[in-house]
């Protein structure tokens, strides 16, 4: 006997679904077999699969359409939230039957049974009630905590992905490609050395430039002999929400690519999938190259909940879609082959639509997240005394253990770290005094455990810090466009991969979106990656993939899944005898948007040296993605006041620096100039001649552009009572905005002026004069606001 449709969780089931049920139970009962197959008997001559394998995958089926009923009817009836539906995908269960358990996944939003199947292969899991606590936006959620519904589990070695534009693949390359690395380095991950990655998305993303992208990355790596064990599963149900697919435009793009092994099966014949998908991961997993399957499936139910099919498909092409419902098909390849009858076949379907409606009726009732900081607790995890402690060690670090977290993390102990080196005072530093002593006296400052340490530039101290870090920390890889043989356009990486070798110290393609996928990729594997953005400009090529994956990662993981990382980017303007906008950017305001993302702004050597130390050891330590914004201009810059002084070379301290903490130089009570990157140098030479009209000016170097220094900020402000901003990032949208609504906020009372750059993109030659912050604007506006 069935089950009132109309009753479930106390909303009305609609025609379509009513549809799907009456087929299914129709065509069930019209199949008749004449024998009876054993638990342990191939189902059919040539198959290899048992009777108890194919009906272990129809549970998983079954349970899987269920479930998007049940999100439907939550949703229905205000208890549930928006949620994309896997019905017509089921076929993806056999994906998961031909993987292991500990091949990393990253998911399609409509490979519910590839979940279902896999998490029921995990002792104690529950893949019904955590997809359900995720529908509901439970905080008990083990995956994302109540923030979003996502397939993810790290039991299952699933991890949460959104997907919706194939922005997970570059993810999944980089994976793959780390996998090996760490195998070559002697690193250890989570995952055996022979897994496979396995992604899987839809026909509309194939055609996302992300997707386009990650797939010629992986093939790109492969052609030079780079292991890259990836089987890309495209899930092909012929329309991208309303716009069709040309049919086989898949296989047509996709289907003879050299270097990449293709794969096609029918996903609603359970049989067909099963095989050619054990052929796809076996093809993988010994040759450790890419393939492409293919699965071709339907879309029952529409895009979403939502959507109203009928509007935008003929009535025969969704028909026909119907009569292809791979469950319905795998009941009746059940029943036709003996495996069960209609009856049991029935029963199984009935027993786990009510085990799926009560769980769905006991956690529509979990408690949500209520307050904003449990939603952003997984965002920016800060420990500052751990991570001062291993910017501070000075051994390379012990092989991870399995319960240290993610992947391959090492969280150091406080008892690895080196007794904290002298730090220079934050609070004045005489930089702003007379020329012929403000270099010296500014070494001095910068600390005296570096005292026999040599003066270097930006680009030296990065470079030597860099070659520090890799010497001590085998889990940190340097890499991007020219970073290898050539060493960068700037030459900051130069000879490090000739000391470290090409595994640790690499070029790659040119294309930013891999760049950063094999960034992201590493540091799941446990890695701390430090990949180089060439321009500022570049990063908005690839900006998703810091702040739609990066960001977000901890964020739907709750901390389960991390990808430390340090995006070090030549940025801003300035240069001499080369520019344009492409060059010379000075558009930091997407960078900062991003929630926990931290965004550091050395603007000399020693600076440089010590927040790139504690960057690196917040992304190790925390978790942390951040972004290192190199002022280009600065990199080879010597003098400050006058040519051959010297005043902008420092020695490169080992000490870090504490994130969100800025740093002032002088102690001026009549102005506080607030400024950062190119704006400092700027500003300590308008401070110079400002101090000859007797007008005592402070400059406060933020450092960190998120999050600000407010405590500093605000003390330095009220020092003075007058606060002037150089900015030489954009009137509209730069950083001088946040630092009067930090100053506004706070409530402070005196007086507030900025200087800032046009709303403009750098032209070409002189002309970038008349856009960009100046000296002498930071001069007449100081003067102005000081008297």
């Amino acid at each position: 006997m069935s089950p009132d449709p109309r009753t479930p969780l106390g909303g009305a089931i609609n025609d379509r679904e009513a549809e799907l049920d009456r087929r299914f139970r129709t065509a069930v009962t019209a199949v008749r077999s004449e024998t009876r197959c054993a638990p342990d008997e191939p189902v059919r001559r040539g198959y290899p699969y048992t009777a108890a394998d194919c009906l272990e995958l129809f549970e998983a089926q079954a349970t899987s359409r269920h479930l998007d009923l049940a999100a439907r009817h939550l949703t229905a009836s205000g208890r549930g939230y928006y949620s994309i539906g896997s019905a017509g995908h089921e076929g993806n269960a056999a994906v998961a039957a031909a993987l292991r358990v500990s091949d990393p996944a990253l998911l399609h939003y409509r490979s519910g049974a590839f979940f279902v199947q896999r998490a029921r292969r995990v002792p104690g899991a529950e893949p019904i009630r955590d997809v359900l606590l995720g529908v509901v936006a439970a905080a008990a959620d083990p995956i994302s905590g109540g923030r979003h519904k996502v397939f993810g589990s790290k039991p299952a070695a699933v991890i949460p992905m959104t997907s919706t534009i194939a922005s997970h693949l570059p993810r999944a390359v980089g994976l793959a490609f780390a996998l090996d690395r760490a195998d070559r380095l002697g690193r250890f991950t989570e995952w055996p050395a022979d897994a496979v990655v396995v992604c899987s998305f839809g026909d509309a993303s194939a055609n996302h430039s992300t997707a386009a992208g990650a797939i010629n990355s992986a093939i790109h790596t492969a052609h030079q002999r780079i292991p890259m064990p990836i089987l890309f599963v495209c899930e092909d149900n012929g329309v991208g929400l309303s716009v069709p697919t040309p049919p086989e435009w898949i296989e047509f793009a996709y289907g003879s690519r050299p270097g990449m092994r293709y794969f096609s099966a029918d996903g609603c014949q359970l049989l067909q999938a099963l095989s050619v998908a054990a052929k796809a991961v076996e093809w993988v997993r010994r040759h450790r190259e890419p393939a492409f399957l293919r699965l071709r499936t339907v879309r029952l139910l529409g895009h979403a909940g939502s959507d109203v099919e009928s509007s935008y498909r003929r009535a025969t092409d969704i028909a026909a879609d119907l009569a292809r419902d791979p469950l319905t098909a795998t009941g009746c390849l059940l029943v036709g082959a003996g495996v069960a009858d209609a009856d049991e076949v029935i029963a199984r379907y009935d027993a786990l639509g009510e085990q799926v409606a009560a769980v769905a009726e006991e956690v529509a009732r979990a408690p949500k997240l209520a307050s904003a900081a449990a939603v952003t607790a997984p965002l920016a995890p800060f420990d500052p005394d751990l991570v001062r402690a291993d910017a501070l060690r000075t051994e390379i670090l012990p092989e991870a253990l399995p319960e240290s977290g993610a992947a391959g993390t090492r969280h150091p102990a406080p008892g690895h770290a080196e007794s904290p080196a002298p730090q220079y005072d934050q609070r004045s530093d005489p930089l702003a005094g007379p020329p012929t002593t403000a270099g010296a006296e500014a070494h001095e400052t910068a600390g005296r455990a570096a005292a026999e340490t040599p003066l270097v530039t930006l680009a030296q101290a990065i470079n030597r810090t860099l070659a520090e870090l890799l010497e001590r920390d085998d889990d940190v890889l340097v890499f991007g466009e020219d970073v290898g043989r050539k060493g960068g356009v700037y030459g900051v990486t130069k000879g490090l991969q000739k000391t470290f070798g090409a595994r640790r110290v690499f070029d790659t393609l040119l294309d930013e979106q891999s760049v950063l996928g094999t960034a992201l990729g590493a540091g799941t594997a446990g890695f701390v990656p430090i990949p180089e953005i060439q321009y500022l400009a570049y990063v908005h090529n690839a900006l998703d993939q810091i702040r739609g994956e990066a960001a977000t990662l901890q964020f739907f993981a709750t901390g389960q899944y991390r990808n430390p990382l340090v995006v070090r980017i030549a940025a801003y303007a300035y240069q001499k005898g080369f520019g344009g906008h492409f060059h010379n950017d000075d558009s930091v305001a997407a960078l900062r948007d991003i929630p926990g993302v931290v965004v550091a702004s050395p603007a000399r050597a020693d600076d440089a040296a010590a927040m790139l130390r504690t960057c690196v050891s917040a992304a190790r330590v925390d978790g942390r993605v951040c972004v290192f914004l190199e002022p280009i201009a600065l990199y080879h810059t010597r003098d400050l006041y006058d040519s051959g002084d010297g005043g902008w070379l420092a020695a490169s301290p080992g000490a870090p620096a504490d994130i969100g903490r800025a740093r002032v130089y002088g102690d001026g009570a009549d102005l506080t100039i607030v400024t950062f990157a190119n704006g400092v140098p700027m500003s300590l030479r308008a401070a110079h001649r400002l101090a000859a009209k007797g007008i005592r000016a402070r400059v406060l170097d933020l450092r960190w552009l998120t999050p600000l220094p407010e405590e500093d900020l605000l003390r330095h402000a009220r020092a003075t009572g007058r606060v002037l901003i150089a900015d030489e990032t954009r009137r509209s949208g730069g950083v001088s905005e946040s630092v009067c609504a930090a100053l506004l906020d706070a409530g402070f009372e005196g007086r507030i002026g900025r200087v800032t750059s046009a709303d403009s993109f750098v032209p070409l030659g002189p002309a970038a004069h008349t856009v960009l912050l100046d000296e002498a604007a930071i001069e007449t506006a100081a003067a102005e606001l000081a008297t």
